[in-house]
């Protein structure tokens, strides 16, 4: 599969180098397309055969994700996002503290196009299969929390709240989850989801993705254990219904829950989350 290379600069720190080299392998080893971002920024057009033909691929440096903000910002929408940074994290090598990259940057870098090149050239495997919709049936009883010209909605029975605003709901053992009216409306028009991998074994307060919006990055922190079995492919292709329906068709991921008569303990009943959230609202 062709693919279009969209790198931040990597002037100012050592992990924006990496992002750099990963560029200028990419295109050296996987004949794909460098887009400037300077140049995308001033002349979309010069770039409109690319992006409608390639998989384009934002690799970022560091949490600032430049490139990722920038195609975000201009309506472009991106395949596939490395950020160099989180790769870092979960590997154990340590950066060479300069922008001219030594043998641990660069052997990363190669690393993270070899990664790439094998993901290009597999074959796309379906998002496994969730539970029937009649299943988890939306919620038809709200309470209502005010705050200024903003109400915020919360399902009066069957679901349950973290702190960080992710609910869950469960069914005979197995549970959706997804962010409350609150968060959306916090975040705004969210544009990409990036969910964890199904069959990952996720503890309560780990981490089963992020949520990206023009305002803001959002962990999505698990509010119970288990394993995830299902990724909404709705909300994979179409982000934007996380803040049109988030308690229904908005769901996240499905889980197979592993601890919850412990877990459940540690959350909060609709009653209580309102409070929360108003006193959230009120902080804003």
């Amino acid at each position: 599969m062709n693919s279009a290379i969209l790198s931040c600069t990597g002037l100012d720190k050592p992990e924006g180098s990496v992002a750099r080299e990963v560029a200028i392998r990419m295109a050296s080893s996987a004949d794909s397309e460098i887009i400037c971002p300077v140049l995308l920024n001033r002349s979309l057009a010069r770039y409109k055969k690319s992006l409608a033909e390639n998989t384009l691929i934002a690799v970022d440096g560091c949490s600032t994700r430049c490139a990722s903000k920038l195609a975000e910002g201009l309506g472009i929408k991106i395949d596939r996002k490395v950020l160099i940074s989180d790769v870092l994290k979960s590997s154990a090598v340590t950066l060479e503290p300069s922008l001219n990259l030594g043998p641990n940057g660069l052997g990363l870098a190669q690393a993270v196009v070899d990664d790439l090149v094998q993901s290009l050239n597999a074959p796309s495997e379906p998002i496994p299969s969730a539970a029937p919709s009649g299943a988890f049936p939306p919620p038809t009883e709200h309470l209502m929390v005010t705050h200024d010209k903003f109400e915020f909605r919360i399902p009066a029975t069957d679901y349950m709240f973290n702190e960080n605003d992710v609910w869950v709901r469960v069914v005979d053992g197995v549970a959706h989850v997804g962010i409350s009216d609150y968060m959306q409306q916090s975040l705004t028009d969210i544009n990409y989801f990036d969910a964890t991998k199904t069959d990952t074994d996720v503890d309560q307060f780990g981490e089963l993705g992020s949520l990206e919006s023009a305002k803001a990055v959002f962990e999505i922190i698990a509010p119970a254990s288990g394993t995830v079995v299902a990724v909404n492919a709705e909300t994979v292709a179409n982000p934007g219904l996380i803040n049109e329906d988030p308690y229904g068709r908005g769901w996240l991921v499905e889980m197979k829950l592993s601890n919850w008569p412990e877990d459940r303990a540690l959350l909060l009943k609709p009653e209580a989350y309102a409070k929360t959230v108003k006193h959230k609202a009120e902080e804003a």
